[in-house]
């Protein structure tokens, strides 16, 4: 592997993280400290993998390791990276994560309703 992949890895994730967006911030609040169901979220966290003979990787808007799933939070550039984004998804389900998307509006507007789709995809086990 290149040993430089981890590294800067890192350091977007944290770069990530002092930029985060309101959504994502409100989102976080409530994942933070495992005080969501008493699971443990990680936030903008990097998830490294060999495509195509190459060493990458992907930023995970938060990840839930235990259950191993993904939680995305899609802004409007979103829009306009449809196969991105459903290659990313595509190669996270092949490293055995389950992946669920939210739009920014969502979180911000009706949390309630993403904060029970999450609770039912970590309590029913339906990664």
């Amino acid at each position: 592997m290149n040993p430089a992949i981890p590294e800067i890895a890192k350091q977007l994730a944290r770069d990530l993280r002092r930029r985060e967006t309101r959504a994502e911030k409100k989102l976080w609040n409530i994942l933070c400290n495992r005080q969501f169901l008493g699971k443990k979220f990680l936030r903008q966290h990097p998830i490294i993998f060999d495509y195509e003979s190459r060493k990458r990787f992907f930023i995970a808007d938060s990840c839930c390791h235990e259950n191993k799933l993904v939680i995305e939070i899609d802004g409007k550039s979103h829009d306009y990276q449809k196969d991105y984004d459903e290659l990313r998804t595509y190669i996270i389900n092949g490293l055995g994560f389950g992946m669920v998307r939210f739009r920014n509006e969502e979180i911000e507007n009706d949390i309630g309703r993403a904060l029970d789709e999450l609770r039912r995809l970590l309590t029913k086990g339906v990664m």
